[in-house]
């Protein structure tokens, strides 16, 4: 494993349920679970937090189960994902004019880019939770996706962003921070998820995320390696427990056993002489239940959300032709018996169901590999992937830091008549640049050892050669 990765917590604070999961990349670039736990979610409806105090001893549950299954973890800060009918989205266009036209476009002007659409006029009721870049124009090339190193004056995108409510985001920190730990982002939850359970063919195929969770599902569209929309869709498995809960008369915890144990999301697969039997409340008969019932129920639910995903995709012209790679289903929901049919008749397009295993290294338990757990392990993916930024980002600004400052110093003692410095006369080098250096130089003794295996190797072949000889 390698040790100098940080280890990543993913936080998700579902309806039903509440999960963490610690997680470090291995040298193969693949996620290596470190410790997971779970607690049944009290405090959370539709994926919004009405009562903290509940959501607080989830949470706390839910990292004590995660501390057992492994007592040397240290957790402090966390990665959340967040849902929620209160989710909005917009698409805005941004540009700027750099005054410098002679250097390459640099990581600076992208950031400038993004920050400024921070700015955006939105509801006072609401705060921006991201802002996600879309495509790049570069003076008069459009359609541009990696503009830094180019040459232009004008830098523009087209970006989507995607806004909250502003007590729903605080209920959130307020039971996180209460709990002892720190938010390091908070993430929309289907885009962790599809992090989890896409991959790269997906993203340029063009596919359609579907994370069914227990209060909310969760939409997200990519097109061509772009995020084209986010949806929110406020029905989910908890929808379809209560619609069995009332149309069949029995108590939650039954709707939710017979969902799960013998719910069908097509009633045309159940059988009609079927039944379940469940006990009698308080010395009453025990009850029958037809299972083409319990799936005409389920269907019914099923169809409405399929029906708001079909709507989001004609909204924005997304129609089954140019969705070459399907719909992906994922979360809690999406292990419904027979869905994935039910989806594909609903929408006419192709369908599967999405498992967090793309990205996961052997070994883990495969409970982690259920669809309920996407989110979680989106979460650790994506803080792994600022961390990665931030990292080239320190390597390449190293050099640029340390040349434009040394190349000063030394003009100015050139000016004094001096032809170098001594060694005492070097300047001071800064506590940055001393980070960047140390930083570059572990990469030039990596790099200067493999160079001399390789010598080796080459060397040893030749010698066996002329001793042929």
């Amino acid at each position: 494993m390698n040790q100098e990765a940080p280890i990543i917590v993913g936080l998700d604070i579902g309806t039903t349920k509440i999960a963490a999961i610690a997680g470090r990349k291995n040298e193969y670039g693949k996620l290596e679970i470190l410790g997971f736990g779970k607690a049944p979610s009290f405090g959370v409806q539709h994926g919004m937090v009405l009562n903290i105090d509940q959501t607080i001893k989830a949470i706390r549950q839910a990292l004590e189960n995660c501390y057992a299954s492994n007592p040397n973890l240290e957790i402090n800060e966390v990665y959340v994902g967040i849902a929620g009918h209160h989710i909005k989205s917009l698409q805005t266009r941004g540009d700027i004019v750099r005054s410098d036209t002679d250097a390459e476009i640099s990581q600076k002007d992208i950031d400038q880019l993004i920050n400024d659409q921070y700015k955006t006029v939105i509801p006072a009721s609401d705060q921006i939770i991201d802002v996600i870049p879309q495509q790049y124009i570069v003076d008069s090339l459009q359609n541009i996706t990696y503009p830094i190193g180019m040459s232009g004056v004008k830098v523009g995108a087209n970006f989507h962003i995607i806004t909250g409510d502003k007590n729903a985001i605080r209920n959130i920190n307020r039971s996180v921070e209460k709990s002892g730990l720190r938010i390091k982002d908070l993430v929309l939850q289907p885009l962790a998820s599809a992090a989890a359970v896409m991959c790269d063919m997906d993203f340029e195929a063009g596919v359609a995320i579907v994370d069914i969770g227990g209060g909310t599902t969760d939409l997200a569209v990519f097109y061509e390696g772009v995020l084209k929309h986010t949806a929110v869709i406020p029905y989910g498995g908890e929808n379809i427990t209560n619609d069995i809960k009332n149309g069949l008369g029995v108590l939650k915890t039954q709707a939710e056993q017979m969902k799960v144990q013998f719910g069908y999301a097509l009633a045309d697969e159940a059988k009609n002489n079927a039944y379940i039997t469940i006990p009698g409340l308080r010395g009453q008969s025990p009850k029958e239940i037809s299972v083409k019932n319990l799936a005409h129920i389920i269907q019914a639910r099923m169809s409405e959300i399929l029906d708001f995903v079909v709507y989001h995709l004609k909204q924005i012209g997304m129609d089954n032709k140019m969705l070459n790679g399907g719909i992906i289903l994922t979360g809690g929901g999406s292990q419904l018996k027979h869905l994935i049919q039910l989806t594909e008749y609903t929408t006419g397009v192709s369908a599967r169901i999405g498992y967090p295993n793309e990205h996961l290294a052997s070994g883990h338990t495969d409970e982690l590999t259920k669809p309920m757990y996407a989110t979680c392990v989106g979460l650790i993916l994506k803080g792994y992937n600022d961390y990665e930024n931030d990292k080239r980002a320190l390597e390449e600004n190293y050099v640029k830091i340390n040349t434009s400052y040394f190349a000063k110093e030394k003009a100015a003692r050139l000016t004094d008549d001096s032809e170098e410095w001594t060694e005492d006369e070097q300047p001071e080098e800064t506590a940055d640049a001393r980070q960047h250096r140390k930083a570059a130089e572990r990469n030039a003794s990596l790099k200067g050892f493999l160079d001399r295996m390789k010598t080796k190797i080459i060397d040893m072949f030749t010698e066996e050669e002329d001793a042929k000889l």
